[in-house]
């Protein structure tokens, strides 16, 4: 299976309100529900009304479109690096999968991946 790097630097975060957040941006992932409005963007486009933000996270995704009714993917990926001590962010899409690491653990994230078989572009 085939994985690409997302070469930028992503902050996890928390904000007050939407009226902040640049919907034109190329890469973002904005959840809402009645406790919080969470937001996973590159790091130069927090807003400024954030109330809480964890930086330094560099992240993949799965190529091509994951079918639905896959079963394990995410969860095969998440055991890989979770057997080798690397805790993850998961995100997905109708598309697929993408998975956040610590920017510090993602050699060691990239070389247990490859020893598994994905293959990384």
């Amino acid at each position: 299976m085939d994985l690409t790097a997302i070469k930028d630097s992503i902050t996890v975060c928390k904000v007050r309100d939407m009226s902040e957040i640049d919907l034109t941006q190329d890469f973002f992932f904005l959840a809402k529900t009645s406790d919080e409005i969470s937001l996973v963007c590159k790091r130069e486009h927090v807003p400024e009304n954030c109330i809480e933000r964890e930086d330094d996270w560099k992240g993949f995704y799965i190529d091509g479109m994951l079918d639905l009714s896959m079963v394990g993917v995410l969860a095969k990926l998440s055991t890989i690096l979770a057997d080798n001590g690397i805790s993850i962010f998961s995100i997905s899409t109708f598309n697929t999968d993408y998975i956040l690491v610590k920017e510090h653990k993602w050699g060691k994230a990239m070389s247990v991946l490859l020893q598994a078989g994905y293959r990384l572009k």
